[in-house]
């Protein structure tokens, strides 16, 4: 069984990405760093519903805890899915952002990216076979309004998968971006109304976790193995 591995696996999108690959036959593990309690009830009904799956915890800001932790995770077996997932949101326009706002956000997604994926690399691998697939935004590609931090953490996803994707191609690994526009979580409805979305997304409406959830597994799956250093954005025709 094929394990993957879930950053910020307690919230809303990344609970349906895990859910969706532990249908798919993953053994799924659920990272959370605040929200352990939540990772850990998913992993429960995971396994409730005939799935495997397990749940752990990690600062993803922290390169010795995630070395530490990720060194124990690969002595029960190599991790073959990666879905970077972890990110947050400190949003202000950039005249008024204060600098720990900036350097927050880019240490979540950004450091926190290498921090998790550089451990997972070689035993990914010596298998010859891996999936790495990075959570982006629209913002990194189109920019967006009082996220100069958020859009240049996410852009520099972009950037970075793409090598890495020119580094492991030979050995059987794809690297990808998937970037949401407006989806149906807590994070995206709090910061627009329906009306706002009705005006922003051509479609009129949210995207749906679930919707994410499948292109992830499409590019976890076999069936995605010539698709590599790629932005695949899922945002009902804004961009």
């Amino acid at each position: 069984m094929k394990r993957a591995l879930v950053t910020g696996g307690s919230g809303g999108l990344g609970a349906a990405i895990a859910q969706r690959l532990a249908q798919d036959g993953f053994h799924v593990l659920i990272h959370a760093n605040q929200g352990l309690e939540r990772a850990e009830a998913l992993a429960q009904r995971l396994r409730d519903a005939g799935g495997s799956a397990e749940a752990l915890r990690f600062d993803v800001t922290d390169r010795e805890a995630c070395a530490q932790a990720l060194a124990a995770v690969v002595e029960a077996g190599p991790v073959q899915v990666l879905v970077n997932n972890a990110g947050i949101h400190d949003d202000a326009v950039l005249a008024g952002m204060r600098g720990e706002q900036w350097d927050r956000v880019i240490d979540v997604s950004l450091n926190g990216f290498f921090n998790v994926t550089q451990p997972l690399l070689l035993p990914m691998i010596r298998t010859r076979w891996g999936r790495v697939i990075n959570i982006s935004s629209v913002s990194g590609v189109m920019g967006n309004r009082g996220q100069a931090n958020y859009a240049a953490a996410k852009a520099a996803l972009h950037a970075a998968g793409r090598s890495l994707a020119l580094e492991v191609a030979s050995r059987g690994i794809t690297v990808n971006a998937v970037a949401p526009g407006i989806v149906d979580t807590g994070m995206a409805t709090e910061a627009f109304d329906a009306n706002a979305i009705k005006q922003l997304v051509p479609m009129q409406r949210a995207g749906r976790a679930d919707e994410v959830a499948a292109l992830v597994a499409f590019l976890a799956s076999d069936a995605a193995g010539y698709i590599s250093g790629q932005v695949i954005g899922i945002n009902g025709a804004m961009a």
